[in-house]
């Protein structure tokens, strides 16, 4: 059950919420050969001056990405991963691709509970809720 963290410093509309959240679900889907029923994602707003990367402007707008998937993606998958998110910030969010950082944290599937059960590591192809 991937925990996906998206923090801006700026206010975002429900409506592109919205669209944000179904475009992320639908990427991590197709490039991490998954289904979407136990994916999560948080985006969690901030005044201009609670983030900072250290090459962006203090004025600019940032997004930091905390990224905790299970194990078993080659760095390939997550780079994919990784650039389609920031070409999805930069396009939603409006956020420049150089003041956007991702993190991917890595555990075993069974870190993940959802009520029916704990997951299991991953497979492609997989339905981790069947």
């Amino acid at each position: 059950m991937p925990h996906l963290q998206f923090e801006i410093n700026k206010k975002i509309s429900n409506e592109t919420k919205d669209k944000f959240v179904n475009e992320i679900r639908d990427t991590f889907s197709e490039i991490m050969d998954t289904g979407t029923d136990h994916i999560a994602i948080s985006i969690r707003e901030y005044d201009k001056y609670n983030l900072t990367i250290g090459r962006a402007n203090p004025d600019d707008d940032i997004c930091l990405m905390n990224l905790d998937i299970r194990e078993g993606r080659t760095i390939e998958k997550r780079r994919e991963l990784a650039l389609r998110y920031m070409a999805i910030v930069n396009e939603v969010f409006e956020v420049d691709n150089r003041n956007q950082y991702i993190t991917f944290t890595q555990h075993t599937g069974e870190d993940f509970h959802l009520v029916e059960k704990y997951l299991a590591g991953w497979e492609t192809g997989e339905d981790p809720l069947a």
